[in-house]
């Protein structure tokens, strides 16, 4: 009688051992060639036509190249991206012109984005601080123009860091859950927390 079978009739746990060995390999082995699940993603909507909408996911992304540049502490990448996104603001102005009431609602918030980016584009400041106190009125009012337009599934995260501005706060947006703080850089980039998300 071979010796395996000898210490399996001798030792019931080795029994029931033996059977959970032999389950996980057969688990692993047809695990190995089965199809990774499909993680379904649901479009993005809002109250917007699907052109204005489209428009309006531009802004978020130019948006994000700011913020990205702003936690970098690039002065030169700021502007720049602060440029591109006063132009594609102006598209998504002209995308919402055959929607009067949309438009009217919209208007105060696109016009702040335009005017708060303009600051961001002209002040010379290689330590970014001035830029981001710009940068803090444009993303309350990127986020309020985003729930104005009851934008969903975008995958936006809507962060906040409390010591931003010496403990007042700063909210600010996020193509990301993990935090890459704008108002501090390199010097505290994790600090912040997930708040909300669209």
């Amino acid at each position: 009688m071979p010796y395996a079978l000898i210490l399996c009739r001798n030792f019931p746990s080795m029994r029931a051992y033996s059977l959970i060995f032999f389950i996980s390999l057969i688990s692993v082995f047809s695990c190995k060639n089965a199809a990774p699940p499909k993680v379904q993603h649901l479009p993005v909507t809002s109250k917007l036509s699907d052109v204005a909408t489209h428009s309006l996911m531009s802004v978020v992304a130019d948006y994000y190249q700011l913020k990205n540049a702003l936690a970098a502490t690039n002065q030169a990448n700021a502007g720049k991206t602060a440029t591109l996104l006063i132009a594609v603001t102006d598209s998504f102005t002209t995308a919402l012109a055959g929607d009067s009431i949309n438009k009217i609602v919209l208007q105060p918030y696109l016009d702040t984005i335009v005017t708060q980016a303009k600051l961001v584009k002209d002040i010379q400041d290689p330590t970014c601080e001035r830029q981001r106190q710009a940068f803090s009125v444009l993303s309350s009012s990127v986020y309020a123009m985003l729930k104005k337009a009851d934008l969903k599934n975008a995958g936006i995260y809507h962060q906040y860091c409390p010591m931003a501005f010496n403990d007042k706060g700063a909210f600010w947006l996020s193509e990301e859950r993990e935090i890459k703080n704008p108002y501090f850089g390199k010097k505290m980039l994790e600090c912040g927390e997930v708040k909300d998300s669209l």
